[in-house]
Parts: structure tokens; C-alpha cells; sequence
């Protein structure tokens, strides 16, 4: 066993990386080389299609068949001219991966030969088959019928010899069986509303973009110690080993020096990800051993979405050439740090403008504080869903541990933001607005353009943060679709700016009709949004928590709040169905109710597998792998005190056994609590197998299945300990963190 295991280490460690060669151009040579993005359009289009593929873009047009065979026509010649052959329509179904059916170009010539075809209809539609994706009950088995549609919004892009179309991926009979889909939906009614809300500040603006910077954290492994893990291999995350002695308590590894293996990695990664357009600006360690993260510059949320799909595949595959494996499981380690996705999200206008900075007029600030207020409304409005639009059963193990923020969603703003929403929440008006006939109005707040450089401390403990120009959704998991999240998100906000624009509408109604206004709605358009903001401030106020996330003063403050506490996983997918959630959805335009609960089957579904899995896995490696060990360790020392008592008096034989004695009882007690704990989890997942509804086995392997797994690693992780370690099956710890 011994001679097995450190071959396996030995090997990892004594692979060697590729001779990675960078580009003799300079980065910004080759960035989107692979993508058929607007300067590839100009190129092999002609400028008509060229024309309406721009306003196909970037206001909607609709794309008619005209038009897609001739982008499908220069599209395919910069395909081939790349060395392409086949082509695919890449979607997001809800297995939180991606999807992909690669057809070659072929099609018969009618003369016996064959010919390289594309056609508009080939780029614009396809009919994967439906039946084998997750979709809750949306389709039977025996209904396959299900259509993937381009999404011109997101380039085309080549990976090896194959031409990869974003599409969205919906049933025969419509409903949404992907993430894109309601992800567009939702972008499309927070444009809406936040154009109409701006156009009280600035009619100019004629769209509003959400933008999001996501930044991804990852563990690196080397490949033979991945492949000695079964538990890794099949789940992901290690459901057995002790703490290595040091781990990450001399925080010596966040932001030190990168490995050289890694860095070789690192530099190839970004090679790659830079010809797909994925805009890389930032890598470095991370605070657990063998962490690491890398984030781009910001995008237009949809694309943004898109590359990170593809950089977690990417990664993959780039990883795989060094001689590692990418873990991208929430807590793939017990006692460290998990691995996040923070979502860096902001609002800005087709001008230029950032909604949530701090600008230089009275009307700019304005429209800053409308804009923090609203996002917070959503936010409070829609805490629950926000919380289960990032929980999974993997996140779970990673949600208020170490840095990682608690499963309770609240916002930190700093002291400023919070200093200029109580000024507005408790002055006068008077005291807020100050008249001066044809000059305008001043806004009795000087320190808002102070808010332009960074002005106050962060916390980590915050799952909402504002961060001076934008918020950062701390919570998301770091294998998740980061659409789950930005589908609730934008939801909310929209529902929330929808309200606020009806709502000062009427205001404004009514104010003007006040002798003091008669000269105009002008100045009584900014005492309606003044009235309306106060109102809001006050209403949101219990979102707002500058304070230590983690404290059990914080769970009993934030439930006296009426904040969702909820921890328990499959519970907490019930805010999807929640009224005041279906009602959002359903409002916007963004999803039905029947797609929603489809959503959330899937969800529960999921979750009970995942578990399921470990359930099992776990078992087997505590029977086969653990429970043999020990014991052949414990024979090795009941031979030992055999041979002592032949050798020596009885007494001595005793006393210099007695270390001996005491672990071959040890042994014994662990290995049958082992035994009689999995024989208890085979028949708690038993019994929850025998529930026919998807919600309640959920519930059911929450309950009853996932905290055995725990038990049962606590036994085996102090057996760890004591069995030799020439004989312990499986690498540990001190050599999975430690990168060679």
C-alpha cells in the first residue's frame, strides 16, 4: 500500500510542466483572435449585413433569414480559414455546465461527393435533443423536441477545430430549459426600467447595461493525487482527512510568490482565454494553500456570464496539460477556505455613466442616491430569493466559514453611504433642497462627491457589498452559473426601479398641483423623488449591517429584522415559489410559474444526487478502504504484544504494551462506530430513496443523510492519526495542499 501510494505521489510531483511559449505579439495582438466579433464582422461581412448585425446587437433588431445566411456565409470562411470543420450550439442547461452537439460542415453534393455548407438556418436554430436535460417536469421523457436559438448579444468563438455558437434552450412548447434564457429576459427589464427612472435626471439616455466582473477562485491539485482520491474524483470535495499540521495559519500563501508549476499554468490559461476574448486582468494566490483566483475587467453581464462557462472549461482542460486538476467545489477541503465567485455588478448608461458612482451636480448625486436606494429596496424586497439564487449543496459547506460571508443576506455601504441615506431619511426637505430661482437647486450633501476615491473599510462578512462605484455579490459559489444570481439580482432591481418610477409619477402628480409648484414640474419632480427615497430608506433599512456577519448576535438581529435565516439548503429553494417571487418573475416578463417550479424540482433533485452520491462514496471508502486498514494495523499490534509477552515477565510485558493496548482499543471502537453509523446512513438514504416527491427527499437527505457524513468523517479523521502511515490508503492533507 505504501510503495502504491507515494508512487502515485512521486509521480505527480516529478512531472514536468510544458514549455509554455507566449506569443511573440503583445496581448492586445491577439485578444479575440478566436471570436467573431465586430472587427471580424467588418471584415467578412458586407457593410449592409455588417449595418444590421450592429443594430440586431445593440437595439434588438429583428434578425431575418436574409441576413443570418449571410453572416452564416461569412462566418463559415473565417471558420475554415481558421483549420474549423465542425460546428455546435453551446447552451447552459440546467446542470450547471455547459452543452454542445458538434455537426461537421459535410452535406451531400446530390453528385456523390460532398460540400462545406452553413447556412442561416443552421447558425440560427437547432433541435438538440430535450429529453436528457434536467427540466422538472417541463418534458417527459418522451417528448425530445427542444430548440437552442442563437444569441447574436454573445460572439461566436472557435475551441480546436469546432465553430461554438451561443444559443438559449427552450422546450417545444417555449418554456426556458437553460439559464441564458431568462438571464436576457431579465437584463431586458432592468434596461427598461432603469432607462425610465434615469430620463427623470437626464432624457438622453436611451439604454441601461447591467455589467458584471466576476472573479474566480480555484484549487489547484496535482493529477495523481486526484486520481488516489476517489471521494475527490467523484464528488469533488474530500469527504475524509485529518488538518495538515500547518494549513493556512501563517497566512504565508495570499499573495505570495505563485508557484513556479502554476505560474506556467497560469500564463497558458491566459494565452487561451485572452483568444477567446475573455478580457484576464488579475491572478494571484489565494488565501488557502493551492487557492488561487483569477478575474477579468467587467462586461456587459450576459457576456460576462458566458466567459466565465467558458474559463471554468477552459481551465479544465489547460490544467490537465500541467499535470493538475482544477477543483472548483465551494469547500473541496475541511478546515480552510473555500472558494467563492464574487460578482462585481453595476448599472451604466449607453453615455457613459456609472448609476451607482457619485457625480459632480446635484442632479447626478441624486440620481446616485436613487439608484443605492433602489438596489437596496430589490435586495431587501427579495433577500430570501437572492439567498437561493446562490445556494447549492455544495456552496452550503462554504457560506460562513472562514472569509466566506454568512448564509444571510445583508448590505454594507461604509460609513458615507450610510451617512447621506440617514441625512435624507431624516432632514427636511428644506433642509435637503434649497431653491435659487433660475440657478437651480443645491443639495445640502457635500460629501457625496467625496465618494469618488475609496473612503471606507471593506467586510468581508458582507454578502452585498457596496464597494465605491458598484455592489459585490459576495456569496455566489465558485462552480455556480453566476446567471443564477444575476437572474435574481436584475429581477429584483427592475421590480424595485418599476415601483420607485410609479410611484414618484404619482407624487408628482400630486405635488403639482400645489399653488408653490405652479411654475413647473421641474422642481416638483425633485421633491417627489425626495419624498419616494425617503420613504424607501426607512423601508429598506434593515438590509443595511456594517457589522460582523458572523456573530450569533447578528443571526438574532437579522431574524428580529425579518430577514431570511433559513440555512437549511433544500428550504431555502422554496423562496423561488414564494408569492411576492412569482409575482416579480412573472411581471417582467422574466419566468412563469410553470418554469419556475419546473426550476425548482431540478434544484431539489440535484441536490438529493449530490448527496446521494457522497452518501455512497463515502460508504464505500469507510468499508473498503478505511475499516481493512485499520484492522490490518490492529493485528499488526495485537502480534506485537503477543510477541512482547513471550519475551518478557509478565509485568514488564504489560507495561511496555500498555501504548499498544490502549490503540488496539481505540481501533476497535472507531471501526465499529464506523460500521454501525454506515449501516445507519445506508438505511437513512434508503427510507428517503422511498419519497416519491422531489422537495420532501430534499428535505429528507438534509435531515436525516448529510449530517451522518460528518459523524462518520470525524471517526475516520481520528483514525487517520493513529493508523500507520505506510499503510493509509488514501494521500492526506500535508500532501494535497502543498504544490511541488
Amino acid at each position: 500500500m505504501e510503495a502504491l501510494r507515494f508512487q502515485v505521489v512521486g509521480e505527480a510531483f516529478k512531472k514536468k510542466p510544458l514549455d509554455v511559449k507566449t506569443p511573440s505579439e503583445r496581448p492586445a495582438k491577439y485578444f479575440g483572435s478566436k471570436v467573431f466579433n465586430r472587427e471580424k464582422m467588418y471584415k467578412y461581412l458586407s457593410k449592409q449585413v455588417y449595418e444590421k448585425m450592429i443594430d440586431v446587437m445593440d437595439n434588438g433588431a429583428r434578425l431575418d433569414r436574409e441576413v443570418a445566411d449571410a453572416v452564416a456565409a461569412g462566418m463559415k470562411q473565417w471558420a475554415t480559414e481558421n483549420g474549423v470543420t465542425h460546428y455546435t450550439h453551446w447552451f447552459q442547461p440546467l446542470t450547471e455546465g455547459t452543452a454542445e452537439k458538434h455537426d461537421s460542415f459535410i452535406e451531400h453534393d446530390g453528385k456523390g461527393g460532398m460540400v462545406e455548407e452553413f447556412t442561416g438556418k443552421l447558425l440560427v436554430q437547432q433541435e438538440p435533443d430535450a429529453s436528457s436535460f434536467p427540466s422538472g417536469g417541463i418534458r417527459s421523457t418522451f417528448e425530445a423536441r427542444g430548440y437552442s436559438a442563437w444569441d447574436p448579444t454573445s460572439p461566436v468563438f472557435i475551441i480546436d477545430d469546432t465553430l461554438c455558437i451561443p444559443t438559449v434552450f427552450i422546450s417545444y412548447s417555449g418554456e426556458a430549459l437553460d439559464y441564458k434564457a431568462p438571464l436576457l429576459r431579465a437584463l431586458h427589464a432592468v434596461n427598461v426600467a432603469a432607462t425610465d427612472v434615469c430620463h427623470y435626471f437626464d432624457p438622453t439616455v436611451k439604454k441601461v447595461t447591467s455589467n458584471l466582473g466576476w472573479e474566480q477562485e480555484y484549487f489547484l491539485v496535482d493529477e495523481g493525487l486526484y486520481a488516489a482520491r476517489p471521494d475527490l474524483l467523484l464528488t469533488g470535495r474530500t469527504l475524509m482527512g485529518h488538518d495538515s499540521a500547518k494549513n493556512q495559519q501563517m497566512d504565508d500563501h495570499y499573495f505570495g510568490s505563485i508557484p513556479e508549476r502554476v505560474a506556467a499554468f497560469m500564463r497558458e490559461l491566459e494565452i487561451v482565454a485572452l483568444e477567446l476574448g475573455i478580457p484576464c486582468k488579475t491572478r494571484h494566490n489565494e488565501v488557502a494553500p493551492n487557492q488561487f483566483e483569477l478575474a477579468p475587467i467587467f462586461e456587459e453581464t450576459n457576456l460576462a456570464v458566458d466567459h466565465n462557462m467558458l474559463l471554468m472549461s477552459v481551465m479544465k482542460r489547460v490544467a490537465r496539460k500541467h499535470g493538475f486538476r482544477v477543483l472548483l467545489h465551494e469547500k473541496p477541503f475541511a478546515g480552510i477556505n473555500g472558494s467563492g465567485k464574487h460578482n462585481n455588478w453595476s448599472l451604466s448608461t449607453d453615455n457613459g455613466i456609472l448609476l451607482h458612482a457619485p457625480g459632480k451636480t446635484v442632479e447626478q448625486n441624486l440620481r446616485f442616491a436613487t439608484f443605492i436606494v433602489e438596489t437596496l429596496m430589490g435586495v431587501y424586497r427579495h433577500n430570501g430569493l437572492l439567498k437561493a439564487s446562490i445556494m447549492s449543496a455544495t456552496n452550503a459547506h462554504r457560506l460562513g466559514a472562514n472569509e466566506a460571508p454568512p448564509a444571510i443576506i445583508s448590505s454594507f455601504l461604509g460609513r458615507q453611504v450610510s451617512e447621506l441615506l440617514d441625512h435624507i431619511e431624516k432632514a427636511d426637505r428644506e433642509d435637503i433642497l434649497s431653491f435659487a430661482g433660475k440657478q437651480g437647486m443645491k443639495m445640502d450633501i457635500p460629501e457625496i462627491p467625496e465618494l469618488l476615491i475609496d473612503n471606507t473599510d471593506r467586510n468581508r462578512t458582507s454578502p452585498f457589498a457596496f464597494t465605491g462605484n458598484r455592489f459585490e455579490f459576495r456569496a455566489v459559489g465558485s462552480e455556480a452559473n453566476c446567471a443564477s444570481a444575476m437572474i435574481a439580482l436584475n429581477s429584483a432591481v427592475a421590480e424595485a426601479l418599476v415601483s420607485f418610477k410609479k410611484r414618484v409619477d404619482q407624487k408628482i402628480a400630486e405635488i403639482s398641483e400645489k399653488p408653490e409648484f405652479a411654475d413647473g414640474k421641474h422642481t416638483a419632480k425633485f421633491h417627489a423623488i425626495i419624498d419616494i427615497l425617503r420613504d424607501d430608506i426607512k423601508t429598506c433599512k434593515p438590509i443595511r449591517f456594517d457589522g460582523n456577519g458572523y456573530s450569533d448576535e447578528w443571526v438574532a438581529e437579522a431574524e428580529k429584522r425579518g430577514l431570511d435565516v433559513e440555512k437549511s439548503c433544500p428550504v431555502i429553494f422554496e423562496r423561488y415559489l414564494d408569492p411576492e417571487s412569482v409575482e416579480m418573475f412573472e411581471s417582467l416578463g422574466v419566468m412563469t410559474k410553470k418554469e419556475l417550479e419546473a426550476r425548482n424540482e431540478v434544484k431539489w433533485e440535484t441536490y438529493t444526487k449530490k448527496i446521494q452520491i457522497e452518501a455512497r462514496v463515502l460508504g464505500d471508502l469507510s468499508m473498503n478502504h478505511i475499516i481493512p486498514v485499520a484492522t490490518r494495523y490492529q493485528s499488526s499490534l495485537l502480534k506485537n504484544v503477543e510477541n512482547m509477552a513471550t519475551i518478557f515477565p509478565a509485568e514488564k510485558a504489560e507495561k511496555l504494551s500498555a501504548r499498544n493496548v490502549k490503540l488496539i482499543e481505540e481501533i476497535a471502537e472507531r471501526t465499529s462506530t464506523i460500521e454501525s453509523m454506515v449501516e445507519e446512513l445506508v438505511n437513512a438514504r434508503k427510507l428517503a430513496n422511498k419519497i416519491v416527491n422531489e422537495h420532501d427527499k430534499a428535505i429528507a437527505y438534509h435531515d436525516t443523510v448529510e449530517p451522518k457524513l460528518d459523524d462518520i468523517r470525524y471517526q475516520i479523521d481520528k483514525l487517520e492519526l493513529i493508523v500507520d502511515d505506510s499503510l493509509w490508503p488514501l494521500p492526506k492533507y500535508r500532501e494535497l495542499l502543498f504544490i511541488r
